[in-house]
């Protein structure tokens, strides 16, 4: 589990294609310190197992269906990336609860400078909209954000300075695509709902 506090900006030193799956090689000198084999660090919201760690990188196998699920199929090189350790049992819980499973990509559409912090509008996917609330908490690019609007196909988010200067979403522009995780209650909740009705969800 992790809260979707981004603990550093990290950086893709190799990115090694295997046909229907992808081996990253990530730097992150604090996220892994003192990880081991089989650990868990999310990349940009995605949860990802550690294969190998050393001098301040690991490595890490991505098979297809995060691939397709999610933007880190696009990465190259030298790309920046948010990285965040796994919540320690009895710690604060600083965002809310972030699974690391991506639900859609969804993509920057606009931004909107203020004299200290700026306004982001993302395209949301058709389906997932029902999930976004005004106020609500949502994950994007691994980071746990607060909903200031939500429409039918977009949600806005505002960036503080320090989200601005310690993510990559003061770098992303409109156009580029940013993973998205939604509250994990609200589908738990439509499910139960759904079962008592008779009716399905996804």
């Amino acid at each position: 589990m992790f809260t979707g506090i981004v603990e550093e900006l990290g950086e893709v030193t190799a990115v090694e294609n295997l046909g229907d799956s992808s081996r990253f090689r990530l730097r992150g000198p604090l996220v892994t310190e003192g990880a081991r084999h089989g650990d868990s660090i999310a990349v940009n919201g995605v949860c990802l197992t550690v294969v190998e760690t050393g001098d301040g990188e690991f490595t890490a196998d991505v098979m297809a269906e995060t691939l397709k699920r999610s933007s880190l199929g696009a990465l190259s090189k030298g790309a920046r990336v948010n990285l965040e350790r796994p919540t320690a049992v009895g710690g604060r819980l600083g965002g809310h609860i972030v699974q690391g499973h991506v639900d859609a990509v969804g993509t920057v559409v606009e931004r909107i400078p203020s004299e200290n912090w700026e306004i982001v509008k993302v395209s949301v996917p058709d389906g997932l909209a029902r999930y976004v609330v005004e106020k609500g908490s949502i994950t994007v690019d691994g980071v746990s954000l607060t909903v200031v609007e939500a429409g039918a196909d977009f949600f806005t988010v505002s960036l503080i300075p320090t989200t601005l200067a310690l993510t990559t979403l003061g770098v992303k522009q409109p156009g580029d695509p940013v993973n998205l995780e939604v509250d994990i209650i609200a589908k738990y909740v439509e499910r139960l709902l759904g079962a008592r009705t008779g009716e399905t969800t996804r």
